[in-house]
C-alpha cells in the first residue's frame, strides 16, 4: 500500500476524479467523473500491485473476470459501438483498467481515446447517480 497512490489512499484526489460504484471479486469499480465517453469506468485492483503479471494466476483470472463483467454491464446499459480498454499506469502505478465505451460519430471514434479530453465533460450529481444505477442494474 502506498499513500502516494490514489487507489490506496482513497482520499480527496480519488473523489475528485471518480465515484465508487462498488466491490467486485478482487477489484473496485469506479465511474470516471469525466464523461466525454458516456459510461467510462475504472476497474482498480483492491491490493497495491504495479504490474498485472505480478499477480497470481488465480488473481489474474478473477481480475479479468471483473473487467469483463464491467464491460458487459456497460454494453448493456449504454449500447456503445465498441468498448476500448486502457491499462497504462506510468503516472499511477497501480493495476487498473479504464473501460471506455466509444460511440460511432462520437469523440475519438476510430482513434485511441483521450485520457483527459479537453472538453472535460462533467455531469450533475443526478446524472452520475442515473448512470451508476444503469451500470449496477446490469452487473
Amino acid at each position: 500500500m502506498s499513500q502516494d497512490c490514489i487507489y490506496c489512499a482513497k482520499d480527496e484526489r480519488q473523489e475528485k476524479l471518480m465515484i465508487e460504484i462498488g466491490q467486485l471479486r478482487v477489484s473496485t469499480l469506479f465511474l470516471f467523473r469525466e464523461q466525454t465517453y458516456r459510461g467510462r469506468c475504472i476497474v482498480a485492483l483492491n491490493e497495491h500491485q504495479t504490474e498485472f503479471f505480478h499477480l497470481s494466476q488465480d488473481k489474474q483470472d478473477a481480475y479479468m473476470r471483473d473487467v469483463a463483467q464491467v464491460a458487459k454491464a456497460i454494453e448493456q446499459a449504454f449500447n456503445p459501438g465498441k468498448i476500448n480498454y486502457g491499462a497504462f499506469g506510468d503516472t499511477m502505478p497501480h493495476v487498473h483498467f479504464h473501460i471506455v465505451p466509444k460511440y460511432k460519430d462520437g469523440a475519438a471514434w476510430g482513434k485511441m481515446f483521450e485520457m483527459n479530453p479537453a472538453e472535460n465533460k462533467q455531469l450533475t450529481d443526478e446524472e452520475y447517480e442515473e448512470m451508476i444505477g444503469k451500470i449496477k442494474q446490469h452487473l
